[in-house]
């Protein structure tokens, strides 16, 4: 009878790279996460409109502020000559039609909603962007970033005055200036809308909140506000786990 001779230690690297690499083809994944939805209209605070284009609308006799997520392709589509040039693309809100050549996907930059608000109730409003807010659901908050902070985060990519680099940093800080959120006051009759951004969102992040704080409705002779408001929003995605065969298993509540 044959004696039984053992695995020496190469055969037994073998065998585990063959268990690692079909083991992998099932339980090796990435996150996904859909683009924000906006929760029914039962799902959101007295006073919202929900349309179909995603658009939440907070209603007041004749204020309307609404609030509308938007997708990167969305925002590719909204800037096409800003978004076609991959790592040079002067889009400030994506990363354009570049991507990343070991996952084959674009990563987002940014969480971006549109806010736009037609004042015909009050002699004047006044909204700051800095006060705005997202709120998770699983707590974790995300402060809206000012232009001078989304400028600091694209300035880390220039080494100098001259040159590509600083051209497509012009670019970018070109086309906030014209597409953010202005803040100040609207005065009535008056229509104003841009763009708040915040960070992008954690992975495991499903549900959030929009606020918009400290919204000033009527000021005093000093022009101090004596009456604000808050408006909350709110939004969910689907998130889940993408494998290497295509397969994506959305996790559950």
């Amino acid at each position: 009878m044959r004696a039984l001779v053992p695995f020496g230690g190469r055969q037994w690297a073998c065998i585990l790279v063959l268990v690692l690499g079909l083991s992998s083809c099932r339980y090796g994944y990435q996150y996904y996460a859909e683009p924000l939805r906006p929760l029914d209209e039962e799902g959101q605070a007295a006073g919202m409109i929900v349309s179909d284009d995603g658009t939440v609308t907070y209603v007041a006799d004749r204020l309307e502020i609404s609030v509308r997520p938007f997708s990167d392709g969305e925002l590719n589509r909204l800037f096409p000559a800003q978004s076609l040039q991959g790592t040079e693309s002067t889009n400030p809100y994506t990363f354009g039609n570049w991507r990343d050549p070991s996952t084959g996907t674009t990563p987002r930059r940014f969480t971006v909603f549109q806010l736009k608000v037609k004042n015909y109730q009050y002699p004047k409003l006044l909204i700051d962007p800095a006060k705005s807010t997202i709120i998770s659901d699983n707590g974790r908050r995300y402060p809206a970033l000012s232009q001078t902070d989304m400028e600091e985060y694209y300035r880390k990519y220039i080494t100098g005055y001259v040159g590509q680099l600083y051209t497509t940093f012009q670019g970018r800080k070109d086309l906030l200036s014209r597409t953010l959120y202005p803040g100040g006051v609207v005065f009535s009759g008056q229509e104003v809308e841009g763009f708040i951004a915040f960070a992008d969102l954690h992975p495991e992040v499903r549900k959030v909140r929009l606020r918009l704080g400290d919204i000033a409705l009527r000021f005093n002779f000093r022009d101090e506000p004596i009456e604000t408001i808050n408006i909350e929003y709110a939004f969910d995605r689907e998130i889940g786990y993408y494998y290497p065969r295509g397969e994506r298993e959305p996790i559950k509540n």
